[in-house]
């Protein structure tokens, strides 16, 4: 015979508004629902299903992205806590920046990280990393995330990829909002700059790189010997109008270098904006040299000549460049 219950309807669905149709065992007995009742509503064909250890998803349906990695903060968190507030558990590394929209990440696994005194084990995708530097933390989208430096700089820190490594810091980077002295923060407070490829990545970040595909281009420029170039500055005109901001330039002989990724160059409103961009520069006495990755990848001595000859050029220009460098 199925266990009376006594439940607060008002309460369990105010917990589904609020924690994205996902609730800890916990929660759902204190709002009046016995055990048997859970665990019955959870078996096969029922309405609700079983996620994780102690944590229910109140629908029948696939969880979305934003369930799974909740799942994990209630999962973990204290449950005498509010889960929500990040006081106790919260997304970290390739989840966190996944959920950041960073590009390269989403492996499927969430690192939920804890204080020390938090005993809970690793189960199914979940992760438990344990710290004593508590960060603060954010709600996105409902979900309690530390914030994008420290979710990139514990993500390096398990990353035996260097590749990985320089494309998820570049992307980070790149996405906005991380800058990359706040980065190099991070990773110098986990002491996680003692790995060259970390390093590696976090200087160039620093000079100003944005990209793997930049970096590797300046990888080839340095091996050759081409001077350092300023890269992702801003270019203005002399009376402060904005210009573009060309991914390498050499502002003594007015050469910029553009790599343009096919995959930002698909249609043909960015094919045009790269043209009208590459026009103005131009316009303005500016040589423009674009790349694809490939070409400096598979032929990165022509990409070379290629430079070292506009620079030569503009070594001996007689009139001086009507461009204001920013940055």
């Amino acid at each position: 015979m199925p266990a009376p219950t006594n439940a607060d309807v008002r309460k369990i669905d105010h917990i589904k508004r609020r924690q994205r149709s996902l609730a800890t065992h916990r929660q759902l007995q204190a709002a009046g629902l016995h055990r048997s009742t859970i665990r019955r509503r959870c078996e096969p064909g029922g309405p609700w299903q079983r996620l994780l250890p102690r944590v229910t998803l109140i629908q029948a349906g696939d969880p979305d992205p934003y369930q799974r990695v909740l799942a994990a903060v209630l999962y973990a968190a204290d449950p005498d806590s509010d889960p929500l507030s990040g006081a106790t558990a919260a997304v970290t590394g390739e989840a966190a920046l996944s959920l950041y929209g960073v590009r390269g990440t989403g492996s499927g696994t969430v690192d939920v990280l804890l204080g020390e005194a938090r005993r809970v084990r690793d189960v199914a995708y979940v992760r438990v990393r344990r710290t004593r530097r508590r960060p603060p933390t954010l709600l996105l989208e409902g979900v309690p995330c530390v914030r994008r430096p420290r979710a990139a700089a514990d993500f390096v820190a398990r990353e035996a990829s260097p590749e990985r490594v320089r494309a998820v810091l570049a992307n980070a980077v790149q996405a906005g909002r991380c800058d990359p002295r706040d980065l190099l923060a991070e990773l110098r407070a986990g002491h996680v700059l003692r790995g060259e490829p970390v390093r590696a990545a976090a200087e160039e970040l620093l000079v100003g790189v944005r990209s793997i595909e930049e970096g590797r281009a300046r990888d080839v420029l340095r091996a050759a010997g081409v001077p350092d170039a300023l890269w992702n500055p801003t270019l203005l005109t002399k009376d402060g109008i904005f210009l573009a901001v060309p991914d390498a330039y050499w502002p003594r002989e007015g050469v910029a270098l553009e790599v343009d990724s096919e995959e930002f160059h698909l249609g043909v409103n960015e094919y045009r904006a790269t043209l009208l961009r590459r026009l103005k520069l131009e316009a303005h006495g500016v040589e423009v040299v674009s790349v694809a990755p490939a070409l400096v990848r598979d032929h990165p001595s022509e990409v070379v000549a290629a430079i070292l000859a506009k620079l030569r050029l503009g070594a001996g220009r007689r009139e001086p460049i009507s461009v204001v460098v920013r940055g």
